[in-house]
């Protein structure tokens, strides 16, 4: 089966990436990429292997699975004059757009084709990403393992209806940014305490994506697991209650509407 992007930006790049020199399985000369930026499609051809396409005529014409990385303001343009050869060789078409509906997708090429959303995100760059993807009605199961396969070897792929990818472009696609915010900003207190910048991430870090392994893995729920950190009378409950008494919980969700909100307005 070979694989075709039209799109060889930072995310394009980090799934090739995952999918060949990341141990994903998948070898490069199976892989067919075009990029308006040469450059970037020569880079992946150099480091991963992939052919580098001087067209998306090119992509389409080699692709059983055609990948859509363009900037989702771009998408119909990028679409039009490649559509009558999509429509010939009626791949199965992913598109990783934020914000563009699996309609919008059909209205730009056609419902009779089998079109997959994905939303992965940028955490795909070291092989952790949380994407979500959702199916148009003529995606059959198989075709679904292919898009679980492709997006598997950059972290975790979860099928979620159209209607929540909403709130999947908030937890899965924003909060990232969020994640590091916390990251940075807990790290600068310990600065301010007296511990070098460097250590003081590196310990953060460690203990967001320990607390995160937990909670995945244990089958606690987050509540259970702060009771069992706040010892009576101790130091750590005294920082979670400062936490309250400051509006952390509500300043998240204040954060999650904002993104939500602005999401439906794209």
């Amino acid at each position: 089966m070979n694989y075709g992007f039209i799109g060889a930006g930072n995310m394009a790049g980090a799934i090739i990436k995952g999918m060949t020199i990341g141990g994903g399985g998948f070898d490069g000369m199976d892989i067919y990429v075009y990029d308006l930026n040469a450059e970037a499609s020569e880079n992946l051809a150099a480091v991963c292997g992939v052919n580098k396409c001087a067209s998306p005529a090119d992509v389409v014409k080699n692709a059983d699975v055609l990948v859509l990385a363009v900037k989702p303001n771009v998408m119909a343009d990028a679409v039009s004059p490649i559509k009558d050869a999509v429509m010939e060789k009626a791949p199965l078409v992913i598109s990783i757009a934020a914000g563009k509906t699996i309609e919008f997708l059909e209205g730009i090429l056609s419902s009779s084709l089998p079109i997959v959303r994905v939303m992965p995100n940028i955490n795909a760059k070291v092989g952790c990403a949380t994407s979500a993807f959702c199916p148009n009605a003529v995606v059959t199961e198989d075709q679904k393992d292919v898009v679980k396969a492709l997006f598997s070897t950059v972290g975790s792929i979860t099928e979620l209806p159209e209607k929540m990818f909403g709130i999947h472009g908030v937890i899965g696609g924003a909060a990232p940014a969020f994640a590091y915010l916390y990251i940075d900003a807990l790290a600068r207190a310990a600065v301010k305490a007296g511990m070098p910048k460097k250590q003081a991430l590196e310990l953060t870090a460690q203990t967001v994506l320990g607390s995160a392994k937990m909670v995945l893995e244990s089958g606690e729920h987050p509540w259970a697991l702060i009771d069992q950190v706040c010892s009576p009378g101790g130091t750590t409950i005294e920082g979670v209650c400062s936490l309250e008494a400051n509006g952390f919980e509500a300043a998240l969700c204040k954060a999650f509407d904002a993104v939500y909100e602005k999401d439906k307005k794209l």
